[in-house]
């Protein structure tokens, strides 16, 4: 009774605060709490996957409170910010699994429980549904304006103290936060498990006899001991500590696994290394081993690697088929972590740069999805929509000359090892010193190489059929994603990789980047990545006639983006030739539709016609008709101009698309590819930005993590859609078509149909398949 007072007091003060026009139902009724059993496995866990997972879920849940997992669930939430740019000081690491493991060691860290409290009312967890139960906005409405959803609201993170003055301050921000909120029946059964003592059964997972050999097999494989099988399982765990591995497809019930340090062996319980980074000094002697991966799914942090018996034959021909040999191992020290390639010099570069490129397209997921990627300032130096390749291995001169790799290795050091802010200037200016002091020894030995390795033959093929080859990577303003193809129409520009570009974005971005740092390690990071971009893109050119580099180095950089490349970037080799011929003045345009034909048996989207429609066959022609007219529909916004005003200027940076016709269901991801006189800067983003110039990428299927918005259309309807988006010149027309085809966070159906973006993932491809990021979805 005292409880339900308290509301309605709330509910009060929330009324007269509120006008007519305000989209609130206020709600004083809340359901009671379930009397019989409530079960958490069976009817905890699916509630708290349907409608919590969703935004709590990975790297940056709000408060840290991570749900994908009973274990975090348990944990609690916690103040604590992992991801702030701004600190000074690095702080301890709260890796759940791994810096703590029982509830008295996380709240000794500074978590909280949300589920423990007086009595059942009084947990955080019934205080916040509560206030979200009681605050409910009425069905597709838009949420009020000044109501601050976006990833870098101030999350006040509540606790048992502090909750009555936080209900009373915010009483729009119960959960599930902004969004259609739980049901009568699943608010009761919570509060009935609540009222019940909360009683956590756990199911453990059975793992199988053919799976529990597998892993033996795998650890004992990595854990010989002769100082070369060392040297490669040390760098192998450093390349797949971010994996989600799995020994075969089994469909949605296939099991993934994490490579991890331990400091016991095979056969006994894991006891973890907890060192800050991969390479960081275990102290003491390790084990390689497998630990099964717990929880749900979410999309963002899956990168999934195959595994299997083949993979490990593949690794013993890559890496032992010609013998060689280590006397002493490498430290962990500073310069250990700093240049791997010193510290794998032993390990033949042919060997590790093939296995990156095998699986190029899991390296860059880890850049993307691995925890350096969050926020604007993390993807400020990357262009909305570009295309990567990479340097043939037979037309490296890292892998083919080991005199002139002996020369440039001690100038691949990375900066962000040190994190004392008073010499944070002078380690920056040393590692980008010896950066461009590599790449003008590099662009010397490059002019005296032969000329066809400035061709498109030197162009890695994918060795005829490996569809990593070509890449197409999409930023999405403060996220991204990657995806196998060249995809869309050809973008401003164009990377082209070769094994030190690609070695040192991993271990600049994944290996050696510390999630808890300070601000100086994560300046330094992001500062380091945009001298690679820089690296990638003047590879790129020289396959361009020497006297057209300038002027489309110059398009690349406009503005004060012109003055970076004098004083920060390496000069523009415009002193080797190239083995291309060109017929046109567009040279940079003429040699990307070149590769486009040219690489058609290895490009996953060599026949993109949705994006680069010819012959008015915009469509798949592998797909049933209703699907090849909804491709031919969409195709026709990929060819709109953004200077021309419609609903396009209105539209987010990731869209969602679900076409229904009967029983079926496609889904495609619209893009928008925002244009930028230059990428140079990690601040001042708003100043380079040229709406007018922007262009849309439709892409059939899922590409990214975190949708900004969706749209649920039926099959024919797509052309009263696209008509309407494309006379949409105001907010008002554009908030009709919202109406009509849109899906708010407060549509009555928001769960169902945003889950069923991962259902159909899971029909479709079901071992890439994970529960999409709501944090970012937008008011519209």
């Amino acid at each position: 009774m005292y409880k339900t007072l308290i509301y309605l007091f709330i509910a009060c003060l929330v009324t007269a605060c509120l006008d007519d026009t305000q989209e609130l139902v206020l709600n004083n009724n809340l359901p009671l709490p379930r009397t019989i059993d409530v079960d958490y496995a069976s009817e905890i866990k699916p509630i708290i996957e349907e409608k919590c997972v969703a935004c709590h879920g990975c790297f940056d849940a709000p408060c840290q409170l991570k749900m994908e997992s009973t274990e975090g669930f348990l944990r609690g939430a916690t103040k604590l910010n992992a991801y702030d740019g701004t600190r000074k000081e690095p702080i301890t690491p709260t890796r759940l699994f791994i810096d703590a493991h029982s509830q008295e060691e996380w709240q000794e860290a500074g978590f909280h429980s949300i589920i423990t409290g007086h009595d059942a009312q009084a947990s955080l967890l019934y205080r916040m549904l509560a206030l979200g139960k009681t605050h409910q906005f009425r069905d597709n409405s838009k949420l009020p304006d000044d109501l601050d959803i976006s990833i870098r609201r101030d999350n006040q993170c509540p606790t048992l103290d502090t909750i009555a003055e936080y209900e009373e301050k915010h009483p729009l921000t119960g959960m599930p936060f902004a969004v259609s909120g739980l049901t009568d029946d699943e608010f009761s059964t919570i509060s009935g498990w609540l009222y019940q003592g909360a009683k956590v059964n756990i199911n453990e997972v059975k793992l199988s006899q053919k799976e529990l050999s597998a892993i033996k097999k795998w650890e004992t494989y990595l854990n010989q001991t002769s100082n070369p099988r060392r040297l490669v399982s040390r760098w192998l765990f450093e390349h797949l500590f971010l994996a989600h591995l799995y020994f075969e497809n089994q469909g949605q019930n296939t099991h993934f696994f994490e490579l991890v340090r331990s400091y016991t062996p095979t056969g006994k319980p894991i006891s973890i290394v907890k060192t800050r980074l991969p390479n960081s000094d275990p102290g003491q002697p390790i084990y390689y081993r497998l630990r099964l991966v717990k929880g749900i799914t979410v999309h963002k942090r899956h990168i999934t690697f195959l595994f299997d018996e083949k993979l490990k034959k593949h690794i013993e021909q890559l890496f032992f088929s010609e013998p060689w040999q280590i006397n002493t191992m490498p430290g962990y020290d500073y310069e250990d972590r700093a240049n791997p390639f010193l510290t794998y010099s032993a390990i033949p570069a042919e060997a590790r740069y093939r296995f990156l490129l095998e699986h190029a397209e899991y390296f860059t997921r880890t850049f993307i999805r691995g925890p350096v990627c969050r926020g604007q300032i993390a993807t400020d130096v990357i262009r909305d929509q570009f295309w990567v390749m990479y340097q043939d291995p037979a037309n490296d001169l890292f892998i083919t000359d080991p005199s002139y790799r002996k020369k440039v290795e001690p100038l691949l050091g990375l900066p962000g090892q040190d994190d004392n802010l008073t010499e944070a200037k002078d380690n920056w200016d040393k590692y980008k010193d010896k950066r461009n002091a590599y790449l003008s020894l590099r662009d010397q030995h490059y002019r005296d190489a032969p000329i066809n390795w400035t061709s498109t033959n030197a162009i890695w093929d994918g060795d005829g059929s490996n569809t990593n080859a070509f890449l197409t990577v999409f930023r999405h303003f403060d996220n991204a994603s990657v995806v196998k193809g060249m995809v869309g129409q050809v973008p401003q520009t164009i990377w082209w990789m070769d094994f030190p570009l690609f070695e040192r974005t991993y271990y600049e971005l994944v290996v050696n980047f510390d999630l808890f740092g300070n601000v100086a390690h994560q300046l330094q990071t992001r500062l380091y990545f945009d001298l690679i971009r820089n690296g990638a893109e003047h590879n790129f050119l020289r396959l361009l006639p020497k006297d057209k580099r300038k002027s489309v180095l110059e398009d690349w950089y406009q503005g004060m983006g012109v003055v970076k490349t004098y004083f920060t970037y390496a000069p523009l080799d415009v002193d080797s030739r190239t083995a291309e011929k060109f017929l046109s003045e567009d040279t940079k345009n003429e040699l990307a539709n070149r590769l486009l034909k040219q690489s058609s048996q290895v490009n996953a989207a060599a026949n993109d016609a949705i994006n680069r429609c010819q012959n008015q066959q915009c469509f798949r022609k592998s797909q049933t008709d209703w699907i090849q007219q909804a491709d031919s529909r969409l195709s026709r916004i990929t060819e709109a101009r953004f200077k021309e005003k419609s609903g396009l200027q209105f539209l987010p940076e990731l869209t969602f698309i679900r076409v229904k016709h009967g029983d079926e269901r496609t889904v495609y991801s619209l893009i928008r590819n925002r244009y930028h006189s230059n990428v140079a800067f990690l601040f001042g983003e708003s100043l380079r930005y040229k709406p007018e110039k922007d262009s849309l990428t439709v892409y059939p299927g899922i590409a990214g993590s975190y949708p900004n918005f969706i749209f649920d259309i039926n099959a024919e309807e797509l052309e009263p859609f696209e008509k309407a988006l494309m006379k949409a010149t105001s907010e008002e027309e554009f908030d009709a078509l919202v109406l009509k085809w849109g899906v708010r966070r407060t549509h009555p159906q928001f769960w169902q149909i945003f889950h069923d973006f991962t259902q159909w993932q899971r029909e479709q491809n079901p071992i890439d398949a994970g529960v999409f990021d709501a944090n970012r979805y937008e008011n519209l």
